[in-house]
């Protein structure tokens, strides 16, 4: 007996020497501390908050952040890799570094990034609201990430739902399926899953973060051809677009959010939101009820520039009063 109840002996703890980093977990890459670097003069004004503003899903989204010394970080997912890009601008040139794999990706697409490929001098005002804006934001400049599939499943999960629903699903699903951001980058940013990551996320993760069946299986659907929607990238606008409403559930609204942010198109304009056609005809010709068609006859003088307009009519803050609620927010994670 007793034998059978003695003492066992206890094994050694091996505690790590001081200063040493503990095992990072599997598959997540190094923190880095060491970056590569670039400067870029830009060839005219440029407002890194309006140029890069389109990429912030929400304010915490987990891929991108401001700091308040200037810089702005973003995470991505590059065809070489997971990599973090900081960018800050001291006295009109742009100051960049960047880790991870992706690195040297991103510092490569740098200038297309912040407008270099856009062609801001052709576009002309027709409209005194849209010139007075015009004025007051030179340095708005239309970027062009060059990456298809991290402006696409945001723009997915933003259909036919809130934007704090939208925002909320993206901030979940990158937080709990990504991985932490090389580099120093800020606290809690991470770098968008992987395609086969997203097609292993169980059916429940989708519900706790809000998102229906129908939104969950496009982004499946879309994260299967990643691959040939990612080659879009190199395509024009409109072939892009065609490309990417081949998929079920990918329509007009969805490809033209995506190919503003990935292909810098200053013609993509979003038909069918529930608010742009209201606010391009209040800003335009005072009518608060416009629909698509009315929108679209509204704009066509900007011709070829049609985005680039409706960016200036949405930042000259002239929309209709509100006259009915918000649409309902329902949190189908709950159900």
């Amino acid at each position: 007996m007793a034998g059978r109840f003695a003492q066992k002996p206890v094994p050694e703890r091996t505690l790590p020497h001081p200063g040493s980093r503990l095992p990072a977990r599997p598959g997540a890459v190094p923190r880095q501390a060491t970056a590569e670097s670039r400067r870029w003069d830009p060839p005219g004004p440029l407002d890194l908050r309006l140029v890069l503003g389109p990429l912030r899903r929400g304010p915490s989204d987990p891929t991108y952040r401001a700091t308040p010394d200037g810089s702005f970080w973003r995470a991505s997912r590059t065809p070489e890799g997971p990599g973090t890009l900081r960018v800050v601008q001291r006295s009109g040139t742009v100051h960049a570094d960047a880790w991870g794999p992706g690195a040297g990706w991103l510092l490569g697409q740098l200038p297309h990034l912040l407008g270099e490929s856009d062609a801001p001098e052709v576009f002309e005002p027709r409209h005194r609201l849209v010139a007075a804006t015009h004025r007051r934001r030179p340095g708005l400049r239309l970027m062009r990430t060059g990456l298809v599939l991290e402006s696409l499943i945001p723009s997915i999960l933003e259909q036919k739902v809130t934007t704090d629903e939208a925002y909320r699903a993206w901030r979940l699903l990158i937080r709990e399926h990504g991985e932490p951001a090389p580099g120093p980058a800020p606290e809690r940013m991470y770098v968008m899953p992987e395609p086969r990551t997203w097609r292993m996320i169980p059916s429940w993760e989708w519900h706790r973060a809000g998102v229906d069946n129908k939104r969950a299986s496009t982004v499946l659907r879309a994260v299967r051809v990643a691959h040939r929607l990612e080659e879009a990238a190199a395509m024009q606008p409109e072939q892009a677009q065609e490309r990417l409403e081949s998929v079920p559930g990918i329509g007009p609204w969805t490809s033209a959010e995506t190919v503003q942010r990935s292909h810098g198109a200053p013609d993509a304009v979003t038909v069918g939101d529930l608010h742009l056609p209201g606010i391009v005809g209040y800003a335009l010709a005072g009518e608060r009820d416009s629909d698509d068609a009315r929108m679209l006859e509204l704009l066509q003088p900007y011709r070829g520039q049609r985005h680039r307009a409706a960016r200036f009519i949405l930042l000259s803050g002239r929309t209709p009063p509100r006259r009915t609620p918000k649409m309902p927010r329902v949190d189908i994670g709950r159900l």
